[in-house]
């Protein structure tokens, strides 16, 4: 009888290692679901000022009303984004993890679902920027002709709603960078990829700016002067190789895993 009881005991052993591996315990949603409501919202309201505001207010930049309803939103807007550039990214190098070499196998894990629930609230923000506010500011300037690059649709475009998923794209790109061994070692082509090509939307704005200046392209979007848009836009595809390699690294910590249970369980 005694010799028996070992065995019956072996399991118990191994209870707390399998419960450590629950997915309560490794993925977490509250905080992403949070951050993408969180956008809805200030995307709604960002449609609700333009509805409220782009018709009396913003047909005419010579006018006083354009001036308080408008270029005060932009130079709010501007102070804010850049703030919370510095404020994210200064939080995620602070608090780097020094000693990735000593990262159990359980938190690299919940680091990499939290990675993955970073890039799609990252691709949230990119879809409100280019889907939604993008195909408004091609349908207003179809419809509205521009007296001045800062119009109503420019300014949140532009200066709102991109720069506001820039801060969500590198902020993920820092935060696999600095907390998961793997993106430590060696830089992700996927992850640049997806992170740098929308990020230098924001330089191509400069270059669009300039040529309208110069030519009138409202009735023809496809002219080249808009090329880089879609180049650039599109790169951020690249984040389904960057699920691709995140899996590739998931099955190699499971397996890491499976491996010392096993050694264990011996």
């Amino acid at each position: 009888m005694s010799a028996v009881l070992p065995s019956r005991a072996a399991p118990a052993a191994s209870a707390p290692a399998a419960s450590s591996l629950s997915p309560k315990s490794l993925v977490s949603v509250k905080g992403g679901v949070i951050a993408m409501l969180l956008i809805t919202v200030l995307m709604t309201a960002y449609r609700m000022y333009q509805q409220a505001n782009a018709w009396t207010a913003g047909m005419d930049s010579t006018l006083p009303e354009f001036d308080r309803v408008w270029m005060s939103l932009l130079k709010v807007e501007l102070v804010i984004i850049v703030a919370s550039w510095i404020g994210l990214w200064s939080y995620l190098l602070i608090t780097r993890d020094k000693h990735l070499d000593k990262l159990q196998p359980e938190e690299e894990i919940r680091r990499y679902f939290k990675l993955i629930m970073f890039i799609f609230v990252y691709a949230f923000a990119v879809f409100w920027a280019a889907s939604f506010f993008a195909e408004q500011d091609a349908a207003w300037h179809q419809v509205a002709v521009r007296d001045t690059s800062f119009t109503p649709s420019h300014i949140v475009l532009f200066y709102g709603t991109m720069p506001f998923y820039v801060l969500f794209g590198v902020g993920s790109l820092l935060y696999g960078m600095t907390r998961l061994p793997k993106f430590a070692d060696r830089l992700s082509i996927p992850f640049v990829l997806a992170v740098a090509g929308p990020f230098m939307i924001l330089p191509n704005l400069g270059f669009n700016e300039w040529g309208h200046a110069f030519w009138m392209l409202e009735e023809v979007f496809t002219a080249p002067l808009h090329w880089g848009f879609v180049v650039l836009g599109w790169s951020v595809l690249a984040l389904g190789g960057l699920l691709m390699q995140v899996m590739q690294h998931l099955i190699e910590v499971f397996g890491r895993i499976e491996k010392t249970q096993l050694a264990a369980a011996r």
